[in-house]
């Protein structure tokens, strides 16, 4: 086929790093104008790589001519043609092996520019920062943008790498960039990309070995959109360059844009400025929250950190568990909890009414999420909790059911071979593990209670796999205790071994990567639910953990069906009832009434739960 484009005046400027003075920097692409739509809606899905400034038609510019050579690229059938300096006045023309006799004459009037954000001003912003920044690389990804009409491409990102000290600082400085703040900061396996050596656009850069690798969604995927939809004629600036523009103003059909132009970007809520957290080193991966979202998940943590039984677990209290925590949970697709403490050895059932209840608020709210769960217990009280579960779903405390199953040891193996697919590291069945109240081994291979009894044959060895799950790559943990004897605990264990009372004794060898102090363990499941429901209701967590695609806010209907997933008086006082119906006992008096470690559910633990809704809820 002939392309030819006659009467050309494209009246653009161009800049490697550093606008002149007057103009704003932007990514050009130009388009026929019948795809102009679909390429919009394609901008307007995917935000953080195309961050759309203005849509004109042809000619509806001011600019002065080009100043740089080599800097506009003409693609034919998502192929690219040819790199040109100017289309003013020219007559740009390509033919086809198959078509060399026909000829098709597009009109500039029928081509629309489409302007946006650029992510030069990333550079400025970082080198501000951290002093000296070295130059991005840019990837293609395997992460799929959100098709919109014929467009259709693999996100690309940019990367710099930058050190662990300086990441707080890296993100705050670029979150108001048009292309806003990373959209993942760690391994880049988990991106899908191979080699960062091998970059597919820009030069390789080096990494130190102290760097983190953190990315930002890149202008380029609309390079790689072309491509992929093979217009029958499309320009972009080069990599590397921008568009300089006098002022760009006003809105496109579909709403404003996100951003104005250049470093000139609409302030964002100072509550909403991200906060970057650490949450695995197998693979090396953070995360962001808000200020907001993480200012009121410590409110959370102070809350469940009364302790009423007066057992000094203030003591063991690690700052920010709970949001690393929250946040590894976000990320999973799915997880395992345990629960079940023997604690009362003389009864039948030996369990006791703390655990069960934190378990269940955790799961419902895992499950509104849209997170596969699964409850896993002791092969003795395995029917007992399907039966729980199963009265749970039925007045209306889980939404739906979920697989309870049990883990014995077999074999050297076993845990592996009950955390992974065939026993595959490779092919794990779960993201993350959370113990509740669940007994913990101690340093002598035996379980014991707070007051010192060996409960071992009460206890199945689910300990080992944390144990196992600590080595597997992807897989995080979490333990929720009030004690310091429960697994997880292991985290803590010097603390609990000087601080609390048989410490020596009792304390829990195995750790969790998050250890959740509180002062009566279900009350840490409640915070996790709530804190889970904070991210999601978060947009500087919702575009990290969407790179930056789609919408970074719930609807109202998933915002109402998250928030009926929440903790409630009600539901946990259904719950505890449910567990007394069943034999359960308070774990500190061993009475079997509506108590949870001798403090009864009104107004202890329903107090409580009021407070963390409250903060939850709260819209200041």
């Amino acid at each position: 086929m002939l392309a030819a484009v006659k009467g050309a005046s494209l009246g653009l400027r161009y800049f490697s790093s550093n606008c002149s003075k007057g103009y704003r920097q932007a990514h050009l692409v130009i388009l026929p104008k019948h795809l102009a739509d679909d390429f919009e809606a394609f901008c307007h899905s995917n935000p953080a790589p195309l961050p759309l400034l203005e849509r004109r038609q042809w000619g509806d510019n001011s600019c002065p001519p080009l100043a740089k050579d080599d800097v506009i690229r003409i693609y034919q059938g998502g192929v690219l043609l040819e790199n040109v300096s100017s289309l003013q006045n020219s007559s740009v023309s390509a033919r086809s092996a198959s078509q060399q006799s026909s000829g098709l004459e597009v009109k500039w009037s029928d081509m629309v520019c489409f302007y946006l954000g650029c992510s030069f001003g990333l550079e400025a912003g970082l080198k501000k920062a951290l002093a000296v920044v070295r130059k991005a690389s840019m990837y293609k990804t395997a992460v799929p943008c959100i098709q919109a009409g014929v467009f259709s491409c693999p996100l690309v990102v940019s990367m710099c790498p930058i050190p662990p000290s300086r990441l707080q600082a890296a993100v705050q400085v670029t979150h108001q960039n048009p292309h806003g703040a990373p959209v993942h900061i760690g391994d880049a396996d988990l991106l899908g990309i191979q080699d960062l050596s091998r970059p597919d656009y820009g030069g390789p850069v080096e990494l130190q070995p102290a760097d983190v690798p953190v990315f930002w969604a890149c202008g380029v995927t609309a390079v790689e959109a072309i491509i992929s939809s093979k217009p029958s004629l499309a320009f972009t600036h080069s990599a590397g360059s921008s568009v300089g523009l006098p002022g760009v103003q006003g809105s496109s059909p579909m709403g404003p844009p996100p951003h104005s132009m250049g470093s000139e970007v609409t302030s964002l809520p100072p509550d909403l400025t991200p906060l970057c957290f650490h949450i695995s080193s197998n693979p090396l991966f953070y995360s962001l929250a808000s200020q907001r979202a993480v200012s009121k998940v410590r409110k959370l943590e102070a809350i469940i950190g009364e302790d009423p039984g007066q057992r000094g677990i203030k003591a063991l209290f690690i700052q920010d568990e709970l949001i690393r925590s929250c946040l590894a949970l976000s990320h999973a697709s799915s997880v395992a909890i345990t629960t079940g403490f023997p604690t009362h050895y003389m009864h039948s059932p030996p369990d006791e009414t703390d655990g069960p209840p934190g378990a269940v608020a955790m799961a419902t709210m895992l499950l509104s999420l849209g997170k596969k769960v699964t409850l896993v217990v002791d092969r003795r009280a395995l029917e007992m909790n399907q039966a729980i579960i199963a009265e749970a779903v039925k007045k209306g405390v889980l939404k739906s059911t979920i697989p309870v199953v049990t883990f014995e040891e077999s074999g050297p193996n076993s845990a592996l071979h009950f955390l992974c697919h065939h026993g595959d590291p490779t092919e794990p069945r779960y993201d993350h593990m959370v113990a509740i109240e669940r007994s913990g081994r101690a340093a002598d291979g035996n379980y014991y209670n707070m007051r010192g009894i060996n409960i071992k044959h009460l206890v199945d060895p689910i300990d080992d796999l944390f144990i196992a799950a600590h080595k597997l790559a992807g897989m995080t943990s979490t333990g929720i205790g009030d004690g310091g004897n429960e697994l997880g605990m292991g985290k803590v264990k010097d603390k609990v071994k000087s601080l609390m009372p048989k410490g020596e004794l009792i304390a829990c060898e195995v750790p969790a990567d998050y250890a959740i102090t509180a002062g009566v363990s279900n009350w840490g499941g409640y915070a996790v639910a709530c804190g889970l429901y904070l991210l999601h209701t978060c947009p500087t967590h919702l575009r990290y953990l969407h790179k930056g695609l789609g919408k970074h806010h719930l609807t109202s209907q998933a915002l109402q069906h998250c928030t009926a997933n929440l903790p409630s008086v009600d539901k946990e006082e259904s719950i505890l009832s449910t567990l007394v119906d069943f034999g359960i006992r308070s774990g500190k008096t061993g009475n079997l009434a509506m108590e949870v470690d001798g403090l009864t559910f009104h107004p202890s633990h329903s107090d409580i739960i009021a407070k963390l809704l409250k903060v939850t809820l709260d819209s200041d």
